[in-house]
């Protein structure tokens, strides 16, 4: 598995780092993010270190599986029929401060309608 030694996400991968883990896969793994932005804030994260969509590394087959893993994790935190919001940020003008590839599963809550 590649992964980059100082990145915040292989740390937390590696177990290195403590997280409030929700899910985990041979691929993947979710945790509550840290700085909550809504009741339910879960990050989806591939185990290996792909920085973001335009990574020459993300296959088709992860990316597939990742999307698979964000249904799983509704489910677990209990927002699959009330609805959730999936938001990745993709480089520096998306404002992507972690460079490995996340996505942010929000919930719990009604949303403003518009696109964030």
């Amino acid at each position: 598995m590649h992964t980059v030694e100082d990145c915040i996400f292989c740390k937390i991968v590696a177990g290195e780092i403590p997280s409030m883990r929700v899910y985990e896969d041979d691929y993947v793994i979710a945790f509550d993010d840290i700085n909550k932005q809504a009741p339910v804030h879960t990050l989806v994260v591939p185990k290996e270190h792909v920085v973001n969509l335009t990574d020459p590394d993300l296959t088709p087959e992860l990316l597939g599986h990742i999307m698979s893993a964000i249904n799983k994790v509704a489910e677990i935190k209990g927002v699959t029929e009330s609805g959730y919001r999936v938001i990745q940020n993709n480089g520096p003008d998306a404002s992507q401060t972690v460079l490995h590839l996340h996505f942010h599963i929000l919930g719990g809550t009604a949303f403003a309608e518009g696109m964030v």
